[in-house]
Formats: C-alpha cells, structure tokens, sequence
C-alpha cells in the first residue's frame, strides 16, 4: 500500500544531487525530512474546514496526469516554477524562500538547498499522491468535494505507512503541522511548529 518509503523511492537522489551540485547524503537528510512535510501540509489543508482545497486537489490530478513517474523520475523533466507555486499552495502562500526561511537551522539542511530541492520535490509529491488518489478512490471528482474524504484518505494512508515515533523525528514532525500535540521538545516538535505556522498558525 501506499507509503512514505515508496513515495522516497520515488525520487532519484543521485540525479538531484548532481543537478544542484549538492553532496547526496546532505541532499537525502534534507529529503527525508521535506517530503513528510509537503505531505503533512497537503494533509493540513484538505482537513481545514476554513481552508478552500480545491486548488491542491486540482494540482493533485494534474500532476498525476503528467507522467513524471512514468519509467522513473527524470529531474530535467521537473518544473521548478510549477513546483513554487505548488509549495506556495501548500503553506499558505508562502513561497520556497519563506519556507526554506522558515526550516533551516531545524535539521532539514542549509537554507539554500532546501530553497532547491523545494520546487523539485513538490511536483514529484504530487504526482505520487495524485496516482493512489486516482487508483483508490472512484470517481475522484465526486470524492473531491467537501472535505477531500478520498484525498485525505489517501493522504493518510500515505502517512501512516510512516511507522513512527521513537527515533523517528516524523511522526513529532507532522503532529506538530497537523496540530498533535507531540513527545518532547526535540528537533522535530521545532520544525513542526514552524510548519504549523506557515499554514497559518493552526495549533
């Protein structure tokens, strides 16, 4: 079923690194920590009742339809500019700059290379979650109304696929962005409520 390690498997590390002349382990700390995020973020704001999701739904569909995983990711196929306005959907208009911003310092990596790898992550997370949306639930477009009942089902799924707590930072990472109250007060309570705050200050 659908989960987290699938979804890293998804992203071609290497290639990334190569792309941003970064070092592959720093790129890959920076990753593990950044897709939950995007993850808990979409989840975030299909569960807002105040939060209209259309738009995320909508470049869920698109995304998947795109064919970026189609026989792997290619990164040159990655569009930076679709990936700014996907992360600026995602934390509430706060582009990769504010989050980037916002996140280093907090374990994920320097603020420059969470600047990059934002808008390369962000279409590949959508993508990936756009096609177990399209798989599991039938007609998506009936499913996407109202509360995003199909999209967050699968969202879930997606996180709780996660196995977490213990000396897993992610599961104190998401409970902080989707409003958990969390274990401790180590890094990844930090970066949640950073998080919490770029989407708006949801406690």
């Amino acid at each position: 079923m659908a989960g987290l390690d699938e979804l890293f498997a998804q992203i071609p590390v290497q290639d990334i690194a190569a792309k941003l002349g970064a070092d592959p382990g720093e790129v890959n700390n920076a990753i593990q920590t950044l897709v939950p995020a995007l993850v808990g973020g979409l989840q975030a704001n299909v569960a807002a009742d105040d939060i209209d999701s259309t738009d995320l739904e909508a470049a869920v569909g698109s995304q998947a339809a795109s064919g970026l995983l189609d026989g792997g990711v290619k990164v040159d196929d990655v569009d930076p500019g679709e990936g700014d306005k996907i992360v600026a959907n995602i934390f509430g208009g706060n582009d990769s700059n504010s989050v980037a911003s916002a996140l280093a310092g907090t374990g994920a990596g320097s603020g420059d290379l969470i600047k990059k790898l934002l808008p390369i992550l962000a279409p590949i997370v959508l993508a990936y979650i756009g096609r177990q949306f399209s798989g599991s639930s039938a007609p998506a477009q009936s499913q996407a109304a109202g509360s995003g009942g199909g999209l967050g089902d699968v969202l879930g799924s997606i996180l709780g696929g996660s196995g977490g707590g213990g000396n897993n930072p992610l599961g104190s990472i998401l409970g902080g962005v989707l409003g958990g109250g969390g274990q401790g007060g180590n890094q990844g309570n930090v970066i949640g409520d950073i998080l919490g705050g770029l989407l708006g200050g949801k406690k």
